[in-house]
């Protein structure tokens, strides 16, 4: 027999108060107004009972929205999902694990996993310099982000968005960029790239 949508929920939350019976939580009971006289019947229920409910038409919930308790969750889930689609981005950009770990703590495994359900090449050796135009704007467009997160590393999307100005893999854009770093105070003072520097000062 096909339930309604109505069937559907009561037969939901019994299922959780049922849960909430075995697991002695008696404050979320109390919360969902059962009583000693409800908790005792659903004692008695058994699975025959829950699915007997989709016979029934008599709906015996109040469903009322806590909006304090709803955006915030709301809130969360969107962070979440823009964060899960901003790793696959990246990791279609070819993202390196280091990256990856540093910018969302992302684990090995789920990096791997991530890499082929997006049908990503397996990275072998290291990856091929660009070329020094290629490279002096990526020294140029990260400088001028660099100095507006000085109080700490770039966001993942202002990583997204050198990639996608200056057309360089997000492998070669990391691993250029934390060689810079090793440099020290790289904040705007000059816009020469560091091989343009030592040159100058030889």
């Amino acid at each position: 027999m096909d339930g309604t949508k109505e069937s559907d929920l009561i037969t939901a939350v019994l299922m959780y108060a049922i849960r909430c019976l075995t697991e002695g939580d008696q404050a979320a009971l109390r919360n969902m107004n059962f009583g000693p006289r409800e908790i005792e019947a659903l004692r008695e229920m058994n699975l025959a009972d829950l699915y007997r409910v989709e016979s029934l038409r008599a709906h015996c919930l109040e469903i009322d929205l806590n909006r304090e308790v709803y955006w915030p969750m709301i809130d969360h889930l969107r962070r979440q999902r823009e964060s899960e689609e901003l790793q696959q981005v990246l990791i279609a950009a070819d993202a390196p694990l280091e990256m990856m770990q540093t910018l969302f703590g992302l684990g090995s495994r789920e990096y791997t996993r991530l890499r082929q359900m997006l049908t990503v090449d397996p990275s072998v050796g290291r990856p091929a310099e660009p070329d020094e135009e290629s490279t002096h704007k990526l020294w140029n467009a990260w400088v001028q982000r660099v100095e507006r997160e000085a109080d700490g590393p770039l966001s993942p999307n202002e990583y997204l968005a050198i990639h996608r100005e200056i057309g360089v893999s997000m492998r070669a854009i990391w691993n250029l960029t934390q060689r810079w770093n090793q440099y020290g105070d790289l904040t705007g003072r000059s816009s020469h790239t560091p091989s343009e520097r030592a040159l100058s000062d030889g």
